[in-house]
């Protein structure tokens, strides 16, 4: 059954028509062959629709404007490819929570032809679709057609990650290393940070972290904590290491003890080697994983976050710089709301108190303050003031639960840049804030 399904990349490439529309998996889920190669068949095809979320390949099919008659992409989350390009006009971004990018979106369009990877079938016939199902299985459910890359080098995860071969219609046998992200070091503000978070997480918590420089310093610092549990949107690197440590145990969790639960993983390959055949690691539906009421029903839910700029009401632009589409809301929403339903739970959102931009005038780059009397014009708020809890800089931590909006523009200006306090204080004062 398996070698009767097998086809090769240019076959299965001719199996797409014009106005199609396309679904491929997230990060290291998405169909690497088939996508690096889609820019072969522009000649043969016009309006085809390619619906992404934080693609790992910077394809000629959308990074090419001379194939933007032939192709677009919708995306669930931007990279820096997509940032790059988007004023082709091929690329648009889909405002999203994690948990409903499928079921919204299946609201909207079904797709013609799911493409994307997965492990070779066991002995009963099943594949592992490995690295995430956040809304992999949805949409190849609903797709006319299934076309997925088998590849040795992923991991075999266990989970809701199970397909049988009779639900696949076509295999492309590949052999691509898996897609990784490096272990980014956490510099100096990184680690101030990550101290000050560790300092409000306790033994037997259960934690979500995302990724980058930030979350790299809360899981160093948390190295002398015990017992730790994780449900969480993302498996990272940082989060292997702690349960190598022995850490993260999952001991004290009251929901899925002993798991380590997740809609999707990406990192290094000692993160994929870890994960293989792991059974401590469940890959769930992610509609499921990121329901912020899913999330609450851990006890001592940790959610920690990070945020581009905040204003002094506490709105949190976290996915795009004005009206520039940065990165994407998600899960952020999902689970600081979800920590906040927990018992005893905890959202915090991360972020520098500066930053450097480039002056209009001079050309010289500037420092500019990330906490900011009012957000940027035509900044998408990722999340509200209504939802925000802990706010952390490299001055301090405050807790903006409950407080009234005198109370936090105290607190916020309270861990700006010393330089800017002042300034924000005035301005404050001239916006009718306090």
């Amino acid at each position: 059954m398996f070698n009767n399904k097998i086809i090769s990349a240019q076959e299965a490439l001719k199996k797409i028509k014009s106005n199609d529309t396309i679904v491929t998996g997230l990060g290291g889920s998405e169909a690497k062959e088939l996508l690096t190669n889609l820019h072969s068949i522009a000649s043969e095809v016009e309006n085809v629709t390619v619906t992404t979320c934080l693609p790992t390949v910077n394809a000629d099919y959308f990074m090419n404007d001379k194939y933007k008659n032939s192709f677009r992409m919708d995306g669930w989350f931007y990279t820096g490819g997509m940032r790059k390009v988007h004023k082709n006009g091929n690329i648009s971004y889909i405002p999203n929570h994690l948990h409903l990018a499928a079921v919204r979106r299946l609201d909207y369009i079904k797709p013609n032809v799911y493409i994307g990877n997965a492990t070779p079938p066991d002995g009963h016939g099943f594949v592992s679709l490995s690295l995430g199902n956040v809304y992999e299985k949805r949409m190849i459910e609903a797709a006319d057609l299934v076309i997925l890359e088998i590849n040795n080098k992923l991991p075999r995860t266990f989970g809701d990650v199970e397909l049988h071969v009779n639900d696949i219609d076509y295999m492309i046998e590949v052999d691509y290393d898996v897609p990784e992200i490096p272990d980014a070091q956490p510099n100096e503000k990184d680690l101030k940070i990550g101290a000050y978070i560790a300092e409000y997480i306790n033994d037997g918590d259960c934690i979500q972290l995302g990724i980058g420089g930030i979350p790299n310093a809360v899981t160093a610092s948390l190295m002398n904590k015990k017992d730790l549990g994780v449900h969480t949107e993302m498996i990272t690197t940082g989060m292997m290491k702690l349960a190598k440590a022995g850490v993260i145990t999952g001991k004290q969790k009251n929901f899925n003890k002993g798991k380590m639960v997740a809609a999707f993983a990406l990192g290094t390959k000692e993160l994929y080697d870890f994960m293989d055949n792991n059974p401590s690691i469940m890959i769930m539906d992610g509609n499921w994983v990121n329901d912020p009421y899913i999330v609450g029903q851990n006890h001592n839910q940790v959610s920690i976050n990070t945020t581009i700029e905040i204003d002094l009401t506490g709105q949190c632009a976290s996915e795009s710089i004005g009206s520039r589409q940065f990165s994407g809301t998600g899960g952020q929403v999902d689970t600081a709301i979800g920590a906040q339903r927990s018992q005893n739970g905890r959202a915090f959102i991360a972020l520098y108190s500066t930053t450097k931009i480039k002056d209009k005038d001079t050309g010289e780059r500037v420092e500019i303050s990330k906490i900011v009397p009012q957000l940027k014009a035509g900044a998408a708020v990722t999340l509200s003031r209504n939802d925000v809890d802990y706010v952390v800089t490299e001055y301090g931590v405050v807790n903006l639960r409950g407080t009234s909006i005198r109370d936090r523009v105290n607190k916020l200006i309270s861990i700006a840049h010393p330089k800017f306090r002042e300034e924000l204080y005035k301005e404050a004062l001239k916006t009718g804030l306090i």
